[in-house]
């Protein structure tokens, strides 16, 4: 059968190449530092179960840093020619766009099909199994269409993270932090932090504070998965669903919808706003967050109504 641990075995391989180009590439001079930061993060996703909670911890402490001393970086150059790009655009046409789609197709198939065929692959891990085994036949199809040297895609994918730096892993170790968070009772705390505000048996008042919360909360951590359990403790499990109750489903579902609208709105969501701002060489960094409010706060409020109307 199929798992998970699969799905990470072959993504720290993957981590693995990145860091021994890596440390071979002497154009770099962060080149150790990005070495040692992506051959940890492939130990994890190796040996993390074997390293156990402590082991993973000075894991973490090392990755923190490493990035925290700046020891990331990409090297000069590499970047592929304006014209041979337009060249190899012109070439292969549509073709670029299919390798792109096969990855969302065979997540979306591979999500349903697994769950119908027992045995085959883990049913509860469906959608990250397909989703990895997209990746690898998209690959694939782009090699054998278009014969690049054979270390070519794993320079490029390389340099592409070393660019992105440690925003890369940053959803990780935020979604960790709110397990954490979470196992520390800070729900508990927050709970009753916002049950002195909300109006005695409002459902709105509950609602309100639960969306707002999901938002501000996302903000605060960069990530609606660090948010998601802090926010479920506090205010959706005991008020909606236990009080009130709530379809569990749909407040978690559209609550998280609520939170990404955070997302939308803080540089601590570092991978979505500020990575895509100096890929793009934009004069001010946080010109994506800028560009994203508008359309943020509105839907935000959409979410918070769309509980309120279909949870209850």
């Amino acid at each position: 059968m199929i798992t998970l641990g699969h799905v990470y075995l072959i993504a720290g391989i993957v981590f693995a190449l990145f860091a021994l180009l890596g440390l071979y590439d002497r154009s770099n001079p962060k080149r150790f530092g990005n070495a040692a930061f992506w051959g940890l993060v492939a130990t994890s996703m190796i040996a993390g179960d074997y390293l156990g909670d402590f082991g993973n911890g000075l894991l973490v402490l090392a990755l923190v840093a490493i990035a925290g001393a700046g020891q990331i970086g990409r090297a000069p150059g590499g970047e592929v020619p304006v014209e041979v790009q337009v060249e190899r655009a012109a070439k292969y046409g549509n073709f670029l766009l299919l390798v792109a789609l096969i990855i969302p197709v065979v997540a979306l198939v591979g999500t349903f099909l697994f769950k119908e065929i027992p045995g085959l692959a883990d049913p509860k891990q469906a959608t990250l199994i397909s989703l990895a085994l997209g990746v690898l036949i998209a690959l694939g199809v782009g090699i054998a269409r278009l014969k690049p040297p054979p270390l070519l895609p794993l320079q490029q994918g390389r340099r592409l993270l070393d660019s992105v730096g440690w925003a890369a892993i940053l959803p990780q170790m935020l979604a960790s932090l709110g397990a954490v968070f979470a196992l520390a009772g800070v729900g508990d705390v927050v709970g009753g932090l916002i049950g002195t505000a909300i109006p005695q048996g409002s459902l709105f008042g509950a609602v309100l504070a639960f969306g707002l919360g999901m938002a501000l909360f996302t903000m605060v951590m960069g990530n609606a998965f660090a948010a998601f359990p802090v926010m479920l403790a506090a205010v959706g499990m005991p008020l909606l669903v236990k009080q009130h109750g709530g379809d569990p489903a749909v407040i978690a579902a559209i609550g998280m919808l609520a939170g990404f609208c955070g997302t939308l709105m803080t540089p601590m969501a570092a991978n979505f706003n500020l990575v895509p701002a100096a890929l793009l060489e934009l004069k001010n960094p946080y010109g994506v967050i800028k560009a994203q409010i508008g359309t943020a706060v509105p839907l935000l409020a959409v979410n918070i109504l769309f509980i309120y109307l279909f949870a209850f």
